[in-house]
C-alpha cells in the first residue's frame, strides 16, 4: 500500500485549516506535504510547523491585500521537485499558484483545483480572469469547493458535478462551545474593521434598536482595523444610544468568552466567500443575522431556522434584531439549531473532501479503507 503523496500549495497557516493537514496525515491514505507561500502575519500561534506532514515555506514577495494576497516565487517549482507529489493541490491563481499548476502540467502529475470563491463572489471578474481558470480547469482531474457556493462556481465553468469535492471551511467547535453563556452585550461585530465588512451598518443597527426599545444598546467589537476611529465617531453620534467597546484583536484562545458575552452575532458584510466566524458564532450558540453576500448565507445560517439572512435594508436588521432581543423562545430556538447545524463542519470533513478529490485524481483504488496506487 502506498499513500497518495499530496503537495498544498496555499496561503499561510491558518487556524481553520491547519487542523485539517493533520486529519489529511491521518487519514491512512494521503502524504500531505503542505507548501506555504508565507508565515502567519495575522496570528502568529499558527506556526504551521509539525512532526506529521511536511512544511514548506517559500520567500517570494508576499503582498495582502483586503480581500486578496499577491505572491510570486518560482522556487515552487524547485519544492515540487523535491517532494515529488503524485498529486498537486492549487488554492488560488496567483502567479505562484499558477507556477505550481504549470509543473503539474510538464511532468505529468494529477492536478486539483481548490477553492472557498463562489459564484457570486466572482461576478466581477475580467475576461482574463475568467480564461486563466478556463486554462486551469481544462487540465484539472478534480475539484475542492468549501461550500456550495463554490460548487455553483465551478459548474458555470462546465465541470462535471462529479469531480467536485467539498471541503468546507471550518473552525474548533468544542472550543467555541465550550465558553458558559454569560451575556454582557447585545450585539457582537468580529472581523477587520474594513469597508467591505461594514462596520457602521452595525452601529446602525445598534441605535436603531436602542430607539425601538427605549434604552442604550451595547455592541462589543473584535478585530482591527484602519476605520476603528469612524466606528468611534459613528457610536459618539448616537448621544449614548449605542455603547461601545473594542476587545482588539484576541488569539484564538481567547474569543470563546467573548462569543458567549453577546447574545446576537451581526455579520453585515458587502462580500465575503464564506464567513469563518459564523461558524464559532453558531458553535458558541449565538444567533446571527447576515446578509445574502457570504457563503454561510442559505447554508450555515437559514433564514428562519437558526438565524436571519437579510439585503442591507437597515429597518429590516433592526426588526430582526429586537424580536432575537425580546423573544427568549425564538432566541433560544436558534441558538440550539445554530449548534446543531454546525456540528457537520469539521476538520475531519474538511480533510475527507481533499481525500477523495485526490483519490479521483490519482485513480487510486481504495482497498479495505486504504490507498493504492493503481
Amino acid at each position: 500500500m502506498k499513500k497518495i503523496k499530496c503537495a498544498v500549495v496555499t496561503n499561510v497557516p491558518a487556524p481553520y485549516r491547519v487542523p485539517v493537514w493533520k486529519h489529511l496525515a491521518n487519514s491512512g491514505v494521503v502524504e500531505p506535504h503542505i507548501i506555504y507561500c508565507a508565515p502567519a502575519h495575522i496570528d502568529p500561534t499558527q506556526s504551521g510547523v509539525t512532526d506529521e506532514h511536511g512544511v514548506y515555506f517559500l520567500t517570494g514577495k508576499y503582498t495582502a491585500y483586503e480581500s486578496r494576497f499577491m505572491h510570486m516565487d518560482l522556487s515552487v517549482i524547485n519544492v515540487l521537485e523535491k517532494i515529488k507529489p503524485d498529486v498537486v493541490v492549487t488554492t488560488g491563481y496567483i502567479p505562484t499558484y499558477l507556477y505550481a499548476f504549470a509543473w503539474s502540467v510538464l511532468r505529468g502529475v494529477p492536478h486539483v483545483a481548490m477553492t472557498d470563491g463562489t459564484l457570486d463572489a466572482e461576478r466581477s471578474l475580467t475576461w482574463v480572469h475568467r480564461l486563466v481558470r478556463k486554462l486551469v480547469f481544462w487540465r484539472t482531474k478534480s475539484f475542492i469547493g468549501a461550500c456550495w457556493g463554490s460548487r455553483d462556481l465551478f459548474l458555470s465553468y462546465g465541470v462535471h458535478p462529479a469531480k467536485i469535492h467539498l471541503s468546507p471551511l471550518c473552525d474548533d467547535n468544542a472550543l467555541f462551545g465550550s465558553a458558559v453563556p454569560a451575556p454582557q452585550y447585545d450585539f457582537m461585530f468580529c472581523g477587520q474593521f474594513v469597508e467591505r465588512k461594514n462596520p457602521i451598518f452595525a452601529i446602525q443597527v445598534a441605535d436603531g434598536v436602542a430607539r425601538q426599545l427605549g434604552r442604550t444598546v451595547s455592541i462589543r467589537f473584535l478585530g482591527k482595523g484602519p476605520m476603528e476611529d469612524e466606528i468611534r465617531s459613528a457610536a459618539d453620534a448616537t448621544q449614548g444610544r449605542v455603547e461601545l467597546s473594542f476587545a482588539g484583536y484576541l488569539l484564538q484562545k481567547d474569543m470563546p468568552t467573548e462569543y458567549a458575552a453577546s447574545r446576537v452575532f451581526l455579520f453585515p458584510t458587502r462580500m465575503d466567500c464564506w464567513g469563518v466566524v459564523i461558524n464559532e458564532a453558531c458553535a458558541a450558540g449565538v444567533p446571527s443575522i447576515v446578509t445574502p453576500h457570504t457563503g454561510v448565507a442559505g447554508e450555515l445560517v437559514v433564514e428562519g431556522e437558526n438565524g436571519h439572512v437579510c439585503e442591507l435594508k437597515l429597518d429590516v436588521w433592526v426588526e430582526r434584531s429586537v424580536r432575537l432581543l425580546t423573544d427568549q423562545a425564538l432566541w433560544s430556538k436558534f441558538s440550539l439549531a445554530s449548534k446543531a447545524k454546525v456540528q457537520r463542519y469539521t476538520f475531519a470533513a474538511a480533510a475527507q473532501g481533499i481525500v477523495d478529490a485526490a483519490v479521483q485524481a490519482t485513480g487510486v483504488c481504495m482497498v479495505g479503507g486504504k490507498g493504492a496506487l493503481s
